[in-house]
């Protein structure tokens, strides 16, 4: 059977992870399913468990911006005025991956994808684990997890717990822009807008 956990036991979370164990995690935008990035037969259990196939790459959860500059490269100069300004939030930068990047995160692509929950626990977590892969903590094609309760019906007994908060669901996506090219690119329109993150950035071109 699944764990549930409350947020008052955050460190029970962190154990799991750490020990190899997937843990569903609250942000700011919906329910993730949580595992440590480095490790490989962590990963293999995440597209498993979601039964999703091998060639849809992973994001990498991060908290700090140093681990967004270790885990990518060829940065645009506008780079840590976006962090600033939108990270941790509902935002996922597409950058280049840089060789730090497990291979099994992003299956051979150019880049990865990066996200820092607001979630304030699921952040703390992160702080204490290091790099966490985090999509949505459903079966691939079901809607994503708003709740405690769809998380379950999923993959109850498929994961090891999961750190119930639905208060903080939001249930909107986050933004996806590409910052490999010569100008941000939406990829899918979330809660941030492009006329926002151009906003920030006017002066840098």
């Amino acid at each position: 059977m699944t764990e549930r956990l409350t947020l008052a036991d955050s460190a029970r979370a962190v154990e799991l992870l750490r020990a190899g164990e997937l843990v569903a995690l609250p942000t700011e935008t919906v329910y993730g399913l949580f595992g440590l990035a480095r490790d490989e037969k962590v990963l293999e259990r995440v597209f498993n468990v979601k039964k999703r196939t091998f060639d849809h790459a992973l994001n990498l959860n991060i908290s700090s911006f140093q681990e967004l500059q270790e885990f990518s490269k060829n940065h645009p100069k506008y780079l840590e005025k976006l962090y600033n300004k939108f990270m941790p939030g509902s935002l996922t930068m597409i950058l280049e991956a840089s060789v730090s990047v497990p291979k099994r995160v992003n299956n051979g692509m150019k880049t990865v994808g990066f996200r820092v929950p607001a979630h304030p626990v699921t952040l703390e977590i992160l702080r204490q684990t290091g790099p966490l892969v985090g999509p949505s903590a459903n079966l691939t094609g079901h809607p994503s997890p708003k709740t405690a309760q769809d998380v379950l019906r999923d993959l109850d007994g498929q994961i090891a717990a999961i750190l119930t908060d639905d208060a903080a669901i939001s249930g909107c996506d986050s933004t996806i822009v590409s910052l490999t090219g010569s100008r941000p690119e939406i990829l899918r329109q979330g809660v941030i807008t492009l006329e926002e993150i151009n906003e920030v950035i006017k002066n840098d071109f």
